[in-house]
């Protein structure tokens, strides 16, 4: 019976492939303690059917790559939007992650020559051990052999477990951060309304001028309407104060005081809507570019994106499927909702036309080669290519009628079948290899190998960002990002409320990629 089933999938790669997809994803959501393997259970079920039935990983390749180059595009369009700014915030920790790659690639490097374990197989433990699939696919192309593949799948459970130890020690840590900045995480924002005692004009209302606060409803003389920017208030006027909670505070207090009533809850005159932004003309643009007060006389408040509510400074630029917080009178309302678009069924669609060019233009610089010590030549190929021109154009957003930035759930879908398709792919190609490894005496040298530099590279990490002067949430975020593993960053989250630990795994998490892969032909190199 089962023989005829496998003789059956042997007959199908598709089918084959996307049962291994399909069952993949299933015992990835499975808990081991506190450990789940996520997409990286297509790899293990992948493996387990290639192993028993070698036939089945034939001509598997093309998806490989088709599901790499997907995960690494997104991973650039999202990271390249902010990355200019987390160069410049968060240099030193990108710098001790640096750092940290060369110490793995050097424990890897003498590791497997102190154990004589094969350089094909050890460049695979790296990779797997630090969780890098787009590392891996670089190992697979500069050793011209599917055995690295057998290695990421031996070192990947112990570079995950490993993170988790590390990352649930660090993030409780008590450390004062000295040169952090302090979490926002709980307070939120909140909306007060001020008495006003004196004449003053907003641009005299410090946290107003700075952006630390926006003001919405004003009342003056029991007429309820949307505040002007740069408002002379006066006596008596009922304002609205939107921001973080201290901010709030101190804005309600240079104004005059608390009002036990709050005029936002008076809808008689002003709207007060949340909007979702899908008109794809807006994608890129400031708050200040719509220029909403002289538009239709209203203003956005807040902006939230995912699961980030954001002061809508005027700085702070659109993405599509933000969903932005508007005041604005009644009679604007319909108009101000079409300006926006408003529509989560555009939001929810991909503009293929910009996916597919970003996606060419990413495979093209991935078949470029680079020479390397000694006259070899190494190219980026699907994994880095896509990835370093995904972060050029996340960067831009837009250029002309062409929109490279993706609404966030559309970027974390695709780039979840990316590596679903990548790993499940590369399970079915690297059975056989793989269980030549566990069976033999390769497999408790690979375990010693796999371990040390997981816990270098974890271990070190957490020193640097003490060494830092970070805290202890920032320096778990940074771990769990140079690892890459979404298991690890949801072992700090569960245990800490801290944006932190997100804000520096995305600042590590694309740059980590880069380091891996191009340390990958160095540590082959000496190796051979």
């Amino acid at each position: 019976m089962v023989g005829g089933v496998f003789g059956i999938l042997s007959h199908s790669p598709i089918l084959t492939f996307f049962l291994v997809v399909a069952v993949g994803a299933a015992f990835g959501q499975i808990k081991f303690g506190p450990l789940k393997f996520g997409a990286a259970g297509a790899l293990f079920v992948g493996l387990a059917f290639s192993a028993a039935y070698p036939e089945l990983g034939e001509n598997m390749s093309l998806m490989q790559s088709i599901g790499l180059a997907m995960f690494t595009y997104t991973v650039g369009v999202a990271a390249g939007a902010t990355f200019m700014q987390q160069l410049k915030n968060q240099a030193p920790l990108m710098g001790a992650a640096a750092l940290t790659t060369i110490a793995a690639g050097i424990v890897a490097v003498v590791g497997g020559k102190l154990l004589k374990v094969p350089a094909e197989l050890t460049t695979g433990l790296f990779t797997g051990a630090l969780t890098s699939a787009p590392a891996l696919d670089s190992a697979m192309r500069v050793t011209e052999s599917s055995t690295p593949g057998a290695g990421y799948a031996v070192g990947y459970p112990f570079g995950v477990i490993v993170g988790i130890i590390i990352v649930s020690i660090v993030v409780e840590r008590p450390w004062k951060g000295e040169k952090d900045t302090p979490s926002l995480a709980g307070t939120g924002l909140v909306a007060h309304t001020a008495i006003v005692h004196k004449n003053i004009n907003l641009r005299d209302v410090e946290p107003w001028a700075c952006q630390d606060v926006r003001m919405s409803y004003l009342r003056r003389d029991g007429v309820t309407r949307v505040i002007v920017p740069g408002e002379e208030l006066k006596p008596d006027d009922l304002v609205v104060v939107v921001g973080e909670e201290p901010r709030v505070k101190e804005t309600i207090e240079i104004l005059g005081e608390l009002s036990k009533e709050h005029i936002a809850d008076d809808r008689r005159a002003v709207d007060f809507e949340k909007i979702r932004v899908s008109d794809s003309d807006l994608t890129g643009k400031t708050i200040a570019e719509l220029n909403l007060p002289v538009r239709f006389g209203g203003l956005v408040t807040r902006v939230t994106r995912g699961d980030l509510e954001l002061l809508a400074k005027d700085e702070l630029n659109l993405q599509p499927g933000d969903e932005v917080s508007v005041a604005v009178p009644s009679d604007q309302l319909k108009k101000i909702r079409r300006f926006f678009g408003d529509s989560d069924t555009r939001v929810a669609e991909i503009d293929a036309l910009s996916f597919g060019l970003g996606m060419v233009l990413g495979l093209l610089v991935g078949l470029v080669s680079i020479p390397m010590p000694g006259g070899a030549m190494f190219s980026l190929g699907a994994a880095a290519g896509p990835l370093v021109v995904g972060m050029v154009l996340g960067s831009l957003r837009r250029t002309g009628v062409l929109i490279w930035s993706m609404p966030e759930s559309v970027n974390l879908t695709i780039r979840q079948l990316g590596l679903l398709f990548f790993l499940a792919a590369l399970g079915l190609g690297a059975g056989s290899e793989f269980k030549e490894v566990v069976v033999t005496s390769l497999g408790w040298k690979a375990a010693i190998i796999s371990t040390a530099i997981a816990l270098v590279s974890a271990g070190l990490l957490a020193i640097a960002g003490r060494f830092l002067k970070l805290s202890g949430p920032r320096t778990a975020g940074g771990v769990a990002g140079f690892l890459g593993q979404p298991a690890i960053l949801q072992a700090a989250t569960a245990r800490v409320s801290d944006e932190r630990i997100e804000s520096a795994y995305a600042a590590l998490f694309a740059s980590a990629i880069v380091f891996k892969i191009l340390l990958v032909p160095v540590i082959y190199s000496f190796l051979s």
